[in-house]
């Protein structure tokens, strides 16, 4: 399954923007993000992520791959649930990988258009806006179906990097951006 998926800061009232669209509030979720690097290639190099997403409803490990258009952070995800997350931290202790960071967030999830649109409010980076599609077949159809619903949104930026990306660079370099106009 590809994830296509297009990101910008929210700026205030989103939820309202949102709302006025008619998009329907689905679920408030709690994210903990356990990402891991690879003791075979550097991730963030390779363009690759693996983590652990700890929510209420269970946890899950997700593999995603380098993204594959620029415009968008369009890229194979591939998820499996688990039911034991410290054995799992083992298992990937013991395979070599490294734990690299956590991030936290809240996330409000609504459902508009066959998309699902997520308002994050990032622990330590503020709050963002993801407008999220699958694809199976037809990707340029679901990127060129992400972007429209930003534009009723009225952004036109899109930000390629992850939130563990983007909290890295905070680190390195407060008053660096990372997105390109859409």
């Amino acid at each position: 399954m590809i994830e296509v998926e297009v990101k910008a800061r929210a700026p205030e009232g989103m939820a309202e923007r949102i709302a006025a669209l008619g998009g329907e509030l689905i679920a408030v979720e709690n994210h903990q993000d356990l990402y891991f690097n690879s003791p075979l290639r550097d991730f963030r190099r390779s363009d690759e992520a693996l983590r652990i997403r700890i929510k209420e409803e269970g946890a899950r490990l997700t593999y995603k791959g380098p993204k594959i258009d620029r415009a968008t952070k369009s890229r194979l995800e591939l998820t499996v649930r688990i039911d034991d997350v410290p054995q799992m931290k083992e298992i990937l202790g013991h395979l070599g990988f490294v734990f690299s960071a956590t991030v936290r967030k809240q996330r409000r999830k609504y459902s508009y258009q066959d998309v699902t649109l997520a308002l994050d409010d990032v622990e330590g980076l503020g709050s963002y806006v993801e407008v999220e599609a699958r694809a199976e077949a037809d990707i340029e159809e679901q990127r060129r179906k992400v972007l429209e619903v930003m534009g009723e949104l009225g952004l036109h930026e899109s930000i390629t990097s992850s939130y563990l990306e983007l909290l890295e660079d905070k680190k390195k370099h407060p008053a660096a951006g990372n997105s390109e106009p859409i």
